[in-house]
Order: C-alpha cells, then sequence, then structure tokens
C-alpha cells in the first residue's frame, strides 16, 4: 500500500471538492506513490506528532487540521509550521489534511459529536449547494442495461439509502450517418430510426469525469447524444451541522452536566437557559457560530459547537441553549472516526491514534 492509496480513500470518505474555500484539505508533504509504513491519526499536526510518528515507524500523519492554511513565501523554521513542515520533509513523513471536507459530510466531525450525545434521527443542518448533478442521455433500448449498469457502478443512481436509481422513457431517435462515419446501427447517407431509451441519472458532482467516463465505454454510439445539468436539490448527507434528538426529554442543566461528562470539557460557556425541555439538537465541530440562524430555524432547544464571539451568544434571541464546549473538545473524537474508517478498509494495515494532546487551549479552574 502506498500513501496514494490511503488518500484516494479518504477523498472517498470526504471529498476535497466539499472543501471550504479558504481550506487547505489533502496532501500536503509527502509522495503519493511512496510506500506507506504506517499511519498516525492526529487532530493537528504539530512538530510533536511529528517526532511521534518517526518514533512509532509511521510514514503519514492523517490530521484533521491543516498544518499550512496559505502560501508559504518562505520555510526558514520562523515558527510552528515552517518548523513542523521542515521536520515532516526531513524525516520523509506524509501529511494528510481531511478538515472541512470532513465537517460537510453527515457522518464526519458533527456527526460524531451527535453519536456520542446519543442522537437519533440525524440529518444535515445545513445542506451544501451545487454538490448534484444529473445525466440526459439516449441509448439504443437494446443496449439500455449495459450502460445503466455501467453508470451505476461509477457511482451515479444513489439517492439517500436507494441506489441504482434512474428514470427511463422510451422514444425513437433519428440520425443520419455522414462520410467516414461507422454508425452502430443505420448505414452512412440514410436517414435512420431507432428504437432509443431516454435514461436519466443523478450523481454527486465530483464524480463527472467518472460517470462520464462510464457513459463513453458503455455506450455503442461513435458520437453520444448527452447532457450535464447542475440541480437545486440539496444532497441529504452533504453540509455543514448535524441535526437529531435526544432519545428521552432532558432539563438543561442535566443536558449541560451531560456535556461535561461526554466531552471532558472543565468549563462550557452558554446563553443564559431558557426554561424549555432539550429534546431536539443541533450540533456543529469547530466554530460554528455561523449556524445559529439555521439552529432557530430548525426549532431546535440546543446547539452545540464553539470559538463563539461575545456579541454572538446574543444571536440565540433567548430562543435556545448555545453551549460552547470548545474548539478541540467538540472535533477530538474525530480521531476515532478517522482510526475506525482506516482499519475497515485497511484491517492488517497499522492505524495509531496519536498520544499526544494538541489542544492549544489550557482551563485553570478553582
Amino acid at each position: 500500500m502506498n500513501i496514494g492509496d490511503v488518500a484516494i480513500f479518504l477523498e472517498q470518505m470526504a471529498h476535497p471538492s466539499l472543501q471550504e474555500s479558504y481550506d487547505n484539505a489533502g496532501l500536503i508533504t509527502g509522495d503519493h506513490a511512496a510506500a506507506c509504513t504506517g499511519i498516525l491519526v492526529a487532530l493537528d499536526a504539530t512538530e510533536e506528532v511529528i517526532h511521534e510518528a518517526e518514533a512509532r515507524n509511521c510514514n503519514m500523519v492523517i490530521a484533521h487540521h491543516p498544518i499550512v492554511f496559505r502560501g508559504l513565501k518562505r520555510i526558514t523554521g520562523s515558527n510552528y509550521v515552517e518548523r513542523t513542515i521542515i521536520q515532516a520533509i526531513k524525516k520523509d513523513i506524509a501529511i494528510y489534511a481531511i478538515h472541512t471536507n470532513l465537517d460537510n459530510v453527515l457522518h464526519g466531525v458533527s456527526g460524531m459529536i451527535a453519536i456520542r450525545l446519543g442522537l437519533q434521527n440525524l440529518a444535515v443542518l445545513e445542506p451544501r449547494p451545487g454538490t448534484l448533478k444529473k445525466l440526459y442521455t439516449y441509448v439504443p433500448t437494446t443496449q439500455l442495461e449495459k450502460v445503466r449498469q455501467s453508470l451505476f457502478e461509477a457511482g451515479a443512481g444513489q439517492i439517500g439509502n436507494y441506489s441504482e436509481c434512474s428514470f427511463n422513457t422510451p422514444g425513437k431517435g433519428t440520425f443520419k450517418a455522414g462520410p467516414g462515419t461507422d454508425p452502430f446501427v443505420g448505414k452512412q447517407g440514410q436517414l435512420h430510426q431507432e428504437e432509443e431509451t431516454k435514461l436519466e441519472v443523478i450523481f454527486p458532482s465530483w464524480l463527472e469525469k467518472k460517470v462520464l467516463s462510464g457513459l463513453r465505454a458503455s455506450h455503442p454510439y461513435e458520437e453520444i447524444a448527452f447532457e450535464v445539468i447542475t440541480l437545486d436539490n440539496m444532497h441529504s448527507e452533504f453540509g455543514a451541522g448535524v441535526i437529531g434528538e435526544m432519545p428521552e426529554p432532558v432539563e438543561e442543566a442535566q443536558f449541560l452536566q451531560r456535556l461535561h461528562t461526554i466531552f471532558g470539557v472543565p468549563v462550557i460557556r452558554h446563553t443564559r437557559h431558557t426554561g424549555k425541555v432539550i429534546q431536539k439538537v443541533a450540533v456543529c465541530g469547530g466554530a460554528g457560530s455561523f449556524l445559529t440562524a439555521r439552529a432557530l430555524a430548525a426549532g431546535v432547544q440546543a446547539f452545540v459547537s464553539s470559538d463563539f464571539k461575545y456579541h454572538e451568544f446574543f444571536d440565540a434571541e433567548d430562543r435556545l441553549l448555545v453551549a460552547d464546549i470548545g474548539h478541540y473538545e467538540s472535533e477530538q473524537f474525530t480521531i476515532d472516526l478517522l482510526k475506525q474508517k482506516l482499519e475497515e478498509k485497511f484491517p492488517n494495515f497499522a492505524v495509531l491514534k496519536t498520544g499526544v494532546n494538541t489542544n492549544p487551549v489550557h482551563y485553570s479552574c478553582q
């Protein structure tokens, strides 16, 4: 197995096109073709984590946060970012970041928070636009099954928990083959009518190249009639935050105590109690204040996230309990998620969790 094999799997888990414009997810250092000796999973790729990876014979670090967000004009070791990159390159350790793209999938960072809280009936809080496309193509009816199956194998036709979804409309196509052609049916210079089926399938936008490759490989015509459009429909599994329901309603004080216990948080910054019983909950790993209005619109009684500024607590309008549990604390279980998924994919390979607590925030409590 090489570094590229791991990168391909991670991109299938959370495609890089799902990352935010400011982000830098993907392979940051390392060679795709290099053999992978072991994987160390961490929340942050720091100097200490790179040293740990070397000591534990891991030449690939998979971190949630990218060590490099913006372009580096020089790498002289003047700060922790440059020193980490220097150490990784010197020790031939690949660094891969899977950041906001993993935030923007249902069973990603926020999904892990929801699972730890025991939430049920999970759904994306703010679906991401532009993630779905539809292909229309016209296939000789005798070849329909072959083409349709090829599109399904390329990843088209998945709608929620339903697979191999398509719509098929019978009709009649006409064409006249010109000089130099080699038509699958009909003859050069003669108008031909063929029983055809209009085939429609949807697919995630990043699979377009693969889906069209499958179409071209399976379709019998020299010239394939097709069109691809971007849909306004939202994909049910892609977007920011997660919403779910508590198995049983709880009082606000009890809910906050549960957060303390589950996330190991000594201090929770929160809005004042609303007096409501908490049943419906929204969560977002990392900085999630941008979702407060969405949480209000969804009718939740509590919103769990981090990095709220002073004035952003007012946005709750005394209508829901906002609980800021800390950035690191909200994302800490991402390490377990990545380790679990990697072990499922590569069961006979060493996938280790970092022993380094990279949280830069410390608490002093009286």
